[in-house]
C-alpha cells in the first residue's frame, strides 16, 4: 500500500491544490461532525469539506472558473467521495 492510499481526505485534498496552485493561503477542515445525523454524513468523517484557497493562478477568473479549476484539479475519483465542498477561493 503506497503513501497516498494511507493519506487523510483532507491531506488528499490538501496535495492536490498545493500541486496544482501553488497557494499562499490553504486550508482544508472537515466539518463532517457538524453534519451528523444529515445526507451524506459519513462515520469517521471526511463527507463535508470547508476549503479557503488563495492563489496568483486564479487571477482573472470568474467565480465558476475559479471552482471549476478546483473541482478538477481535485479529479473525478476525489470528488466522488466527499459529499460536500464549499470553497472560498481568492486570488
Amino acid at each position: 500500500m503506497g503513501r497516498a492510499e494511507k493519506m487523510s481526505r483532507a491531506e488528499k485534498i490538501e496535495a492536490a491544490l498545493r500541486g496544482a496552485f501553488a497557494p499562499s493561503v490553504l486550508e482544508v477542515v472537515d466539518e463532517s461532525e457538524a453534519h451528523r445525523g444529515h445526507a451524506g454524513f459519513q462515520e469517521g468523517g471526511e463527507s463535508h469539506f470547508n476549503v479557503t484557497i488563495q492563489s496568483d493562478s486564479f487571477a482573472g477568473m470568474s467565480r465558476i472558473a475559479k471552482h471549476r479549476a478546483v473541482h478538477a484539479a481535485l479529479g473525478k475519483e476525489l470528488m466522488s467521495e466527499i459529499h460536500a465542498l464549499a470553497l472560498t477561493v481568492r486570488e
